[in-house]
């Protein structure tokens, strides 16, 4: 028979091993709980890093778009050359882009006082970063996505430049500007307007203790109307100014001769896949997916308003008061002036205002044309500024006029017109900045006779000349 101390001893052991077993289950389900939130963290980064490459993807889809809609643009005798310039501003881009490029135009360490350009000395997890390389095994490949995404970005703006300069540029010339473009002139722009250190961009770092910095907010571009259409188009015309008019191009009088596209079925093809591909480039850009579905339908929904707006406003046009027929380039080149104008402010019109947006873009086209090809007696093949530069403008211009109040932004026809002075300054900014590095870029080439080919290249045309014959067999 047990004594009573023994019976004390009993219990307290029970006791203890009661306390111990409700710790085990506490620290049991605190471990699920952590597992459970790491599981849902991992999940969600995963999820807006795959969100962000398949938006890339389709943004350099449109690699093929631009390169269809050149080539077909152009005479039969020069498409092997504009093809192969092209491709090449994938592969220059990406190299450039990750050596130096990428760390002009997003340097994270920068102050709010270091608001002009990247110093590629930020987070060395950084990769193109001036080549630090990096790896962070913590953030689910958000950071090789972001790089990513942004190159894609890049190569867009450095593609518009060529069609506006083909077939009478020299491969050299070609590459010279490819390397300042994607490496010094637009990373340099992006900067200012995309990252935190940028001294008009909405993400400046100051805004956090200084509510009135960078603009009240800084610039509205939310894909880059301005950031990079404008920019590729500005440059694209200096490059097309400054090389000077295809031969034949005007006559003794300085009256404009047509120079007929060759492939139209490229021209529409090439249209289409741009169109596609801005389905990465505007719903991509909010830059990841969980806690966005409704920004991006919305981006969605307005991008289509204004390239259907803009394609159907200008093919009206031209058969109205121009041509007076049924113009299938102008109808091409309408639906991407729609598409230009609503870059900017996809994600915060709502759909009126994009389809007027589309509307005002396919006249502001039809007028930059003429102006640059019968006033200034420019020679754009492509129209890539009329499509890229002045649309571009006016797209930046509508973001800050309709920004609707309930999408967090409130343009200037409800009542705040801070955003449109920040507009205009950047524009302006931008243009002088793009503007003048390009003609100097242009000028210094062309004085070095390494900008434009020999008139017997360019009668003979650039295929046979340079690149070993035609694109079509006989």
């Amino acid at each position: 028979m047990s004594s009573a101390p023994d019976v004390a001893a009993l219990q307290t052991a029970v006791t203890t091993l009661q306390s111990t077993v409700t710790a085990l289950q506490a620290s049991v389900a605190s471990v699920e709980s952590s597992h459970k939130r790491h599981l849902a963290t991992d999940f969600t980064q995963d999820v807006n890093t795959w969100y962000l490459c398949i938006m890339g993807f389709l943004v350099f889809f449109m690699q093929a778009g631009f390169a269809l809609l050149e080539a077909g643009s152009v005479r039969a005798k020069n498409t092997k050359n504009i093809l192969m310039k092209n491709l090449l501003d994938a592969c220059i881009g990406a190299l450039i882009w990750w050596s130096w490029g990428y760390g002009i135009a997003y340097d994270m360490k920068s102050t709010p006082e270091q608001g002009f350009i990247g110093h590629g000395t930020g987070n060395p997890d950084n990769i193109g970063s001036f080549f630090t390389g990096g790896y962070n095994a913590a953030d689910g490949g958000q950071m090789y996505a972001a790089w990513w995404f942004q190159y894609v970005f890049c190569a867009a703006a450095a593609t518009i430049v060529s069609g506006a300069m083909a077939e009478r540029t020299t491969l050299t010339g070609y590459l010279v500007y490819t390397i300042c473009i994607s490496g010094f002139i637009y990373p340099v722009v992006v900067y200012w307007s995309w990252s935190y250190g940028g001294w008009i961009s909405p993400f400046h770092s100051g805004l956090a203790s200084n509510p009135d910095a960078s603009f009240n907010g800084g610039l509205m571009d939310f894909a880059g109307s301005g950031i990079v259409h404008m920019t590729g188009g500005i440059a694209a015309l200096c490059g097309a100014a400054i090389v000077g008019p295809r031969k034949g191009r005007f006559d003794e009088s300085k009256k404009p001769i047509a120079m007929p596209a060759h492939n139209t079925t490229f021209q529409v093809l090439g249209t289409m896949i741009l169109w596609l591909g801005w389905y990465g480039f505007n719903p991509g850009s909010t830059l990841a997916l969980a806690g966005y579905g409704q920004e991006i339908a919305r981006s969605v929904c307005t991008t289509t308003l204004s390239a259907a707006s803009g394609g159907i406003t200008v093919v009206l046009l031209d058969k109205m008061a121009l041509s007076k027929t049924w113009d299938v380039g102008m109808l091409c080149n309408g639906i991407l002036a729609g598409l230009v104008s609503i870059t900017a402010g996809a994600n915060k019109l709502y759909p009126y205002a994009a389809m007027i947006a589309g509307i005002v873009g396919g006249f502001v086209y039809i007028s930059a044309s003429k102006i640059v090809l019968h006033v200034c007696k420019v020679d754009d093949p492509l129209d890539a500024f009329a499509v890229h530069g002045a649309c571009g403008f006016w797209g930046v211009i509508a973001a800050a006029l309709f920004a609707a109040t309930e999408f967090g932004q409130s343009g200037c026809f409800v009542g705040d017109c801070a955003k449109l002075g920040a507009a205009f300054v950047f524009l302006l900014a931008d243009i002088g900045w793009t503007g003048g590095w390009s003609a100097i870029m242009f000028g210094a080439m062309k004085a070095a006779g390494i900008l434009r080919v020999s008139a017997e290249v360019e009668d003979a045309g650039m295929d046979v000349s340079k690149h070993g014959g035609t694109a079509y067999s006989s």
